[in-house]
């Protein structure tokens, strides 16, 4: 399991997902599961992955290879991001199926969501949830922030701080905490967290890791649970 957040507001996009993957209690390992497409000045769409993780490894290699062969279907010569979205859901969907059709006794899963975000020169940022099936929603105004994988525990804190208008520093600290609640509820989510906090019409982005050790995401910690503690002693 894992999980995986998106959230867009008026200044831009923010998506940041654990690297944690757990096949059994003996076999944990780091892998990431956030990526980037990047066209500097262009465009930019990163793509986070929750499920089957052999999956979620053939589409993202597939969509850089056809980047990198200059394809006529690769999804840097889509207009929009929602041409972007229903190239990588079609994609997803024939991965799927072919893992499926190919092992029809097995009890493997091979479903996969995807979170999907960017922009493209001209255009607004947009965020997108990928279904296995390969269809897909978009985030509003009305629900400013999507989830995948493990996201029960992380949800209370977003659907309290996150609006259009929350700055983009806070839906960082919103989303830190989010994981941070998370990971203290289930195991199967872990530390080191990727993330993208990408500034509207930038058209630049990169992936940053969060480590354990990390000074600021220590200091969140402690402060939030001692707030949090401190808050329910003072309760009537």
């Amino acid at each position: 399991m894992t999980y995986c957040v998106g959230i867009q507001v008026a200044e831009g996009l923010l998506m940041m997902a654990d690297t944690r993957t757990n096949a059994g209690i003996d076999r944990i390992a780091t892998f990431p599961k956030l990526h980037a497409f990047v066209q500097p000045g262009e465009r930019v769409v990163f793509v986070a992955s929750a499920g089957n993780l052999g999956t979620a490894q053939r589409v993202v290699f597939l969509l850089g290879r056809q980047i990198a062969a200059d394809e006529p279907d690769g999804i840097h010569r889509c207009p929009t991001l929602f041409d972007v979205a229903e190239r990588v859901g079609d994609l997803l969907a024939r991965t799927v199926r072919r893992y499926r059709e190919a092992n029809p006794d097995s009890t493997v899963n091979f479903a996969c969501d995807l979170l999907l975000a960017g922009q493209i020169a001209g255009g607004e940022p947009a965020l997108y949830q990928i279904y296995p099936e390969g269809n897909f929603i978009a985030a509003t105004p009305d629900t400013p922030y999507l989830q995948i994988g493990e996201s029960k525990y992380g949800k209370p804190i977003l659907d309290r701080i996150i609006r259009p208008d929350t700055p983009l520093t806070q839906a960082v600290k919103c989303a830190l905490i989010s994981f941070d609640s998370t990971m203290q509820s289930n195991l199967s989510v872990g530390m080191p967290l990727d993330m993208v906090a990408y500034r509207k019409d930038s058209l630049e982005v990169r992936i940053e890791r969060i480590a354990a050790d990390d000074p600021y995401m220590r200091k969140l910690q402690k402060a939030w649970g001692g707030g949090l503690r401190s808050l329910f002693a003072q309760l009537p």
